[in-house]
């Protein structure tokens, strides 16, 4: 006997800004680490090594959660999975907030990663609750809130840590999460499980998949340090590839794997997930960049900035970056994701170039800065409406989690990237890199960004059914 499950319970707009409050919560908690490493670093004592490891933990757990979020999401139904993962989240950041020391401080960001998975549910809650087009404008305003809530940590972090203390930069977002995710389960109706696929959890997947990620980030971000010592990087990279021929094999013979690699092998997920990546590595590396530069003060370049005038300068970039998720989710509808991929790669791209030759007054950087932040928007957020609303009504958390993924490592590679120039730009004896390694860098991130055209350029001019 088949029994018909209810139509899901339409949301109205109250649901759909309750989720995006959660948005911009988790994102600001997201970001609030890396403006302020420095400052973590020498108030807890932590040597290149452990600073390292309290960047990359973040998105290491974000990347391992968020296809499994995704994945039991479309099975369980989103509120379900999402309230519980939240209050890990919740948890995570109270013992960041509280944390006496590094290790405490460490499985504070292990539970924060959670947070990444919290994405993907919440397309499933829009893309269950809501009309096709109306789903694709709510979850370009929650997708927008979520990189406008980021760069908001970045902005703020900085101040409250130098104001308050670096407990409150941790406590203050993290009440922001707990009232958000309190709205999202009163106003937010349950939607209805699918258990067509009941499979257990892949676990060789997920401990081959964190090996492999683990591997990738210590491989960038020491690559410049084992230069000296060849077989110690050769050995890692044999490892990595190792890990990723395991995970390969493993996730293709698995019952309900973890990433369904046969998902990834649709066109319009893999164009959507190489193009979001390369755009993220440009955007990171553009970050990691100028506020370096705007804080550092070298021979004829850079501009001293402390922490509080940093945040000022990023306020343009944090008010774009808010206001493309929803242009972006609109564009695409109206238009299709290649128009709009194009022209964000392209505004991307001509911003990073511009950097790299004109970067002598610190409003050059700020628009510099706040076009990246509009591109990155767009792009990013019309690539996960697109598969949002074109995937089946049993694979959104699964498809969207795969840009997700892509979205996390992005970020974290083009960060380490940058860090990895300027280490390499720094002369002997001086803890200031050149101006040299910066246009090195933008430039970098300027051909990056423009080999996403030979992506956009195979895209559907609009939004296919990824099946």
């Amino acid at each position: 006997m088949t029994t018909t499950l209810a139509p899901p319970v339409r949301i109205g707009k109250a649901a759909v800004w309750a989720l995006g409050m959660l948005a911009v919560a988790s994102g600001a908690l997201e970001s609030v680490v890396a403006p302020t490493l420095p400052l973590l670093q020498r108030e807890l004592d932590i040597g290149p090594a452990g600073g390292a490891l309290l960047n990359i933990l973040l998105p290491i757990t974000g990347a391992l959660v968020t296809p499994l979020a995704g994945r039991f999401g479309d099975r369980y139904g989103g509120k379900r999975v999402l309230i519980p993962l939240m209050i890990v989240v919740c948890v995570g950041g109270m013992a960041s907030a509280l944390a006496p020391g590094l290790p405490v401080l460490l499985a504070g960001q292990v539970l924060q990663g959670a947070m990444v998975g919290a994405l993907p549910l919440s397309f499933i809650i829009m893309s269950k609750h809501l009309p096709a087009g109306e789903s694709k404008a709510a979850i370009g305003v929650v997708s927008g809130l979520f990189v406008g809530g980021g760069m908001l940590g970045t902005l703020l972090a900085g101040p409250v840590a130098e104001q308050l203390s670096r407990h409150w930069m941790f406590a203050l977002p993290t009440v922001a999460v707990i009232v958000a995710t309190l709205l999202v389960n009163r106003l937010v109706p349950k939607d209805p499980a699918d258990r067509s696929d009941d499979a257990g959890v892949d676990w060789p997947g997920l401990i081959l998949l964190s090996g492999v990620l683990i591997t990738l980030m210590f491989v960038i971000n020491f690559a410049l340090d084992l230069a000296s010592q060849p077989l110690v990087l050769f050995g890692l990279v044999a490892l990595l590839a190792v890990l990723v021929a395991g995970w390969i094999a493993v996730e293709r013979r698995a019952a309900s794997p973890m990433i369904d690699l046969r998902m990834l092998a649709r066109p319009a997920i893999w164009k959507s997930s190489v193009l979001t990546f390369m755009i993220c590595v440009g955007t990171s590396m553009s970050i990691f960049l100028v506020t370096q530069m705007w804080s550092m003060s070298g021979a004829g370049y850079g501009f001293g900035a402390g922490a509080t005038e940093i945040g000022f300068f990023l306020l343009p970039g944090t008010v774009v970056a808010a206001l493309a998720g929803p242009m972006g989710g609109n564009w695409e509808r109206r238009s299709g994701s290649r128009a709009v991929a194009t022209a964000g790669v392209v505004v991307m791209a001509v911003a990073l170039i511009a950097m790299a030759v004109v970067h002598f007054e610190a409003w050059h950087l700020v628009v510099g800065k706040a076009l990246v932040a509009l591109a990155n928007g767009l792009i990013v957020t019309a690539m996960t409406t697109s598969i949002a609303t074109s995937a089946a009504s049993n694979e959104t958390g699964a498809a969207t989690s795969l840009i997700l993924v892509t979205r996390v490592l992005g970020m974290a590679s083009g960060g380490m990237l940058g860090g990895v120039l300027l280490a390499a730009g720094t002369p002997s004896g001086s803890d200031v890199a050149a101006e040299s390694s910066y246009i090195t860098g933008f430039i970098l991130a300027g051909v990056i960004t423009a080999l996403a055209l030979l992506v956009t350029r195979t895209m559907d001019k609009g939004a296919k059914a990824c099946s």
